[in-house]
């Protein structure tokens, strides 16, 4: 029981303190980038994108090299500066499935076959299903964003920048008097209005970031706990029992085996390369990478803080749909 609760323990402790700190992080860029990319030209942007919404979003999830929860940060500051929800919903999609390192995991155990046809499963579908669900009634279940933050100005800032350079100027060299030369000099006022401007945005970024980390902040220790709990129930032993097997019935099991679990890519695929040696089907290899990684039951958790409860199920179902086709793709092609 002590080694079980030690377990638990060392889990909650590595899951919460890592998805702080890279949460923290994310929070940060975000609020760098609402402050120095202007507003109304990054809005005008992403309203354009229209039709193509689904497809940027999966688009900008590839070199985003983090889970979902992470990610979620990054989401509220799309919504906050007007990005379609299909954009949103397929970047939540892509970033924690399709980014680089996930893909050059799989491309460095299993081979440059599996690892494209893995990134074509993931992406497309992102893509189609982002699209599909912006399309819904579930685009407008997303959680009021309303983080407070002063809008910067583009005019220039009126300052008291002005100094007295007092000279001593001799009258010529036999003369021992000597006078003081008050000239009043101002450095240039579009330099002061650009260093003070940059501190209000740096200082503007920085409010925004804690904000968003003081909201998310409660849902990252709930999803830590469950990963923490889950470690208990959900161990190599019972993943092997039940889908350790070249059965085809095993990919759905395997697709919701994954919710539950906390998946780090670093350390679940040479398990799984372990576990596909000792007769485990590719399919459900993949199921279980899919499901675990793009919606496991902590992201989840995390993710609520800005999804409303259909929006959630959606982005379950989807994961699940994916991890589903994309197992029996494997299932019966390799």
């Amino acid at each position: 029981m002590n080694e079980k609760f030690n377990l638990a323990l060392n889990e909650f402790m590595h899951v919460g303190i890592a998805l702080l700190l890279i949460i923290a992080l994310v929070s940060v860029l975000t609020g760098l980038v609402r402050a120095f990319i202007p507003q109304e030209k990054l809005q005008k942007r992403l309203a354009k994108t229209g039709k193509y919404s689904g497809l940027m979003g999966a688009l900008l999830g590839i070199p985003t090299p983090f889970c979902s929860a992470s990610m979620v940060p990054v989401s509220m500051g799309m919504i906050e500066m007007g990005a379609p929800f299909a954009m949103v919903f397929s970047f939540l999609l892509s970033a924690p499935l399709a980014n680089f390192v996930v893909v050059g995991f799989i491309l460095g155990v299993f081979g440059w076959k599996i690892a494209l046809v893995y990134f074509l499963i993931v992406f497309i579908g992102s893509v189609l299903i982002g699209t599909l669900v912006g399309k819904t009634s579930i685009k407008n279940e997303v959680k009021l964003i309303n983080i407070n933050s002063k809008k910067f100005s583009s005019k220039p800032t009126v300052t008291n920048c002005s100094s007295t350079i007092i000279e001593e100027e001799k009258q010529n060299e036999c003369s021992n008097n000597t006078k003081e030369k008050h000239k009043s000099s101002s450095c240039s006022t579009s330099t002061c209005n650009e260093i003070n401007e940059k501190k209000s945005k740096y200082k503007e970024a920085l409010k925004f970031g804690w904000s968003l980390f003081k909201r998310i902040f409660p849902y990252v220790l709930i999803g830590a706990l469950i990963s923490a709990v889950s470690t208990i129930f959900v161990t190599d032993t019972w993943v092997q029992k039940y889908l350790g097997n070249d059965s085809p019935f095993a990919i759905p099991i395997a697709a919701a085996v994954g919710v539950p679990l906390y998946l780090r890519i670093e350390m679940a695929i040479p398990i799984l390369k372990a576990l596909i040696l000792k007769g485990m089907s590719m399919g459900a290899a993949m199921a279980l990478i899919i499901g675990g990684t793009g919606a496991s039951l902590p992201e989840i958790a995390i993710i609520s803080s800005m999804l409303k409860p259909k929006a959630i199920i959606a982005f379950i179902l989807s994961v699940m749909l994916m991890a589903i086709v994309g197992g029996y793709i494997f299932y019966f092609f390799f």
